[in-house]
């Protein structure tokens, strides 16, 4: 079966000007920025072969991208796992993420009618793709996830240290079709 991505249009143009480059398969824009643009999407979990994408929520705004790698160049990654490792809430919303994430992918997949050439092993990875529920791989993705899914604790702790997730200008109006430049 091939995936029609229920994405299109001018979100889906936005989203490969964010990217610079074709996106995943996406299911919905799960989060706009302060513009009303696409700032976190909803992935399919398979692509149109069955090939998996375990990264559920995925960042597409290129000035939120970009506060949040500055946080994991300076060490966020080591400080969120250490954080995760001794904060009983912080591992008890990532256990809870994934079991939220593992539950919308299964979802997915029935709604959409993909194939899945690993038998469903992607399906029930933590936030990020990760085998250890416990395990922070990608910061971007707890982002995404707190951005898709308020009220989650580990992520809205490390947006809440991101600096300047948002841009002052609507850059991404530039990637709007040109007949269009709102949102």
């Amino acid at each position: 079966m091939s995936v029609t991505p229920p994405v299109a249009g001018r979100d889906a143009a936005v989203v490969a000007g964010q990217l610079a480059r074709s996106p995943h398969p996406m299911s919905a824009v799960a989060a706009r920025c302060p513009y009303g643009f696409p700032a976190v999407v909803e992935d399919l979990p398979y692509d149109d072969r069955g090939r998996p994408f375990p990264t559920l929520y995925y960042c597409t705004c290129p000035t939120l991208v970009a506060a949040v790698s500055r946080l994991e160049s300076d060490g966020g990654v080591a400080l969120w796992t250490s954080r995760v490792a001794a904060e009983r809430g912080l591992a008890r919303s990532a256990v809870d993420a994934a079991a939220d994430e593992a539950i919308r992918r299964a979802d997915l997949v029935r709604d959409h009618g993909l194939r899945m050439v690993d038998g469903g092993a992607s399906l029930s990875t933590g936030v990020g793709g990760v085998g250890d529920l416990l395990a922070v791989k990608c910061l971007h993705a707890h982002v995404a996830h707190a951005l898709a899914r308020p009220g989650y604790l580990l992520g809205e702790a490390m947006l809440a240290e991101v600096t300047d997730p948002w841009c002052g200008d609507r850059r991404c109006a530039a990637f709007l079709p040109a007949a269009e430049d709102e949102p």
